[in-house]
């Protein structure tokens, strides 16, 4: 599925160390880390009416993952809202908005990978969109990629950086098999996630989601496991073979690009032969509850 361009997009400003610049006229140094070797680390955050959505959780996970990969330079997180609340009143956005926050290790004097290189400081991006969320809500139909996904031992999957070739290259083959995503295994052979989004399964009432040996500690899955905390829908976390997602009776998807959407198809076989998905419709209720109660408030 191809996102369609939204033309409220065609004036956006976008924030690049504190400066507004048009969309058109927006660029960082052919220096800059994240250009020289994806050495940067990012977010993707949702406004719902002047809200974002567990906003401390993503700041955290941001500050993490620059300080894992040693960054020198760290905004605080009131510098980050900071810059987030002047990008969206500029833009004039209140609602119905996707935020990519990107931080890089910064520019560099001269080519090269050396972290010695970088004297400079930060760089940090903000690129606020006029953005729904961007997957068929009736259900997305997968394909199994070839292209696994690294553990710790290769790439900590708990930092959440800028390297997403793996990712691309899974998507790739989803796109050339017709699918809307890839389901990605790890080194193991059991699944880690899509190449875009958490991956959950729904097998005789109980709610499974793999361990995150190969993927990060997604925001919105760990929604989704409070949910079910709360509501007592049984539920747990481990391994998780292909075959089980097979036989899955529902199988759902998360991500803040996409919030929750179920699956219908994997690899050509139908999930749950067509019955009701009473599980996911309950959890996408309670999580569209969430958003409205739990968002701290940038507006």
């Amino acid at each position: 599925m191809l996102q369609t361009f939204d033309e409220r997009n065609n004036n956006l400003l976008v924030n690049i160390n504190g400066k507004l610049l048009p969309r058109d006229q927006a660029g960082i140094s052919p220096f800059d880390s994240a250009v020289q070797g994806g050495d940067a680390v990012w977010e993707g955050l949702r406004l719902y009416q002047g809200k974002i959505f567990r906003l401390y959780m993503h700041l955290d996970r941001l500050r993490d993952s620059a300080r894992a990969l040693a960054f020198t330079s760290i905004p605080t997180h009131e510098e980050l809202l900071e810059e987030i609340r002047r990008t969206l009143q500029a833009n004039h956005m209140t609602d119905g908005v996707h935020i990519r926050l990107t931080l890089t290790r910064g520019v560099k004097y001269t080519s090269g990978m050396d972290p010695r290189l970088n004297t400079q400081g930060h760089t940090l991006i903000v690129l606020a969109e006029h953005k729904p969320p961007v997957y068929d809500k009736t259900g997305i139909r997968l394909i199994t990629s070839g292209i696994r996904r690294p553990g710790p031992d290769v790439l900590d999957p708990r930092i959440h950086h800028n390297n997403l070739l793996n990712s691309i290259l899974a998507k790739i083959q989803a796109n050339a098999a017709g699918a809307d995503d890839a389901l990605m295994l790890d080194s193991r052979g059991f699944v880690a996630e899509t190449n875009a989004t958490h991956i959950f399964l729904v097998r005789s009432g109980m709610v499974l989601t793999p361990l995150t040996h190969a993927c990060p500690e997604g925001i919105t899955r760990g929604a989704v496991l409070d949910i079910c905390a709360t509501q007592r829908i049984p539920h747990e976390i481990r391994d998780i073979s292909l075959a089980e997602v097979y036989r899955a009776d529902e199988v759902f998807c998360t991500g803040t690009m996409g919030e929750v959407v179920p699956v219908v198809e994997i690899d050509g076989r139908k999930i749950g032969e067509g019955q009701p998905r009473s599980v996911t419709d309950k959890i996408c209720r309670h999580f569209q509850k969430m958003v409205q109660q739990e968002g701290d408030p940038v507006l």
